[in-house]
């Protein structure tokens, strides 16, 4: 299997299906969940929609780089993001999580094998391998975060 499709089912895996790693995913954590539950604050731990968010966000803008555009994102703003203040807003974010992956998966898919060892954007960046595979690591932290913080809530 190429290693391009091995890196969009992990990604696949670990937010919208998969259990082989965490026995769970974004997915099957969110679904389901109370706006107020998940916009909870305990001391000093992100709620589980900023967390959320913080993973949708570099998900957006890397899959905004993989469809020619550039890389808008900023570690600064990445835990910047209005309120969701009511169950349609929530659920109307997890529409758009899930679909952002789903196309960022697809994108992948589709690399071509040798752009995984090209820079990604610019050098200081590392490779588009280096860039996706970190992106799968990150959000299996926070996916690991998401399941304690429900589990204190």
């Amino acid at each position: 299997m190429k290693q391009t499709h091995q890196l969009a089912n992990r990604l696949r895996e670990v937010v919208l299906n998969g259990t082989w790693i965490a026995n769970t995913n974004y997915k099957a954590q969110l679904e389901g969940t109370d706006w107020k539950a998940v916009t909870t604050k305990i001391d000093a731990l992100n709620p589980i929609a900023i967390i959320a968010q913080h993973i949708h966000y570099y998900i957006h803008g890397i899959k905004n780089v993989f469809e020619g555009g550039n890389l808008d994102i900023k570690d600064k703003f990445s835990f910047d993001f209005p309120p969701i203040e009511s169950q349609t807003a929530w659920e109307t974010f997890l529409s758009q999580f899930w679909k952002d992956t789903e196309m960022l998966v697809d994108l992948i898919n589709n690399l071509p094998e040798e752009k995984l060892k090209h820079a990604f954007v610019d050098e200081k960046y590392g490779t588009y391998f280096r860039n996706i595979d970190g992106m799968i690591e990150h959000c299996y932290y926070h996916l690991g975060q998401i399941v304690l913080i429900k589990k204190l809530l």
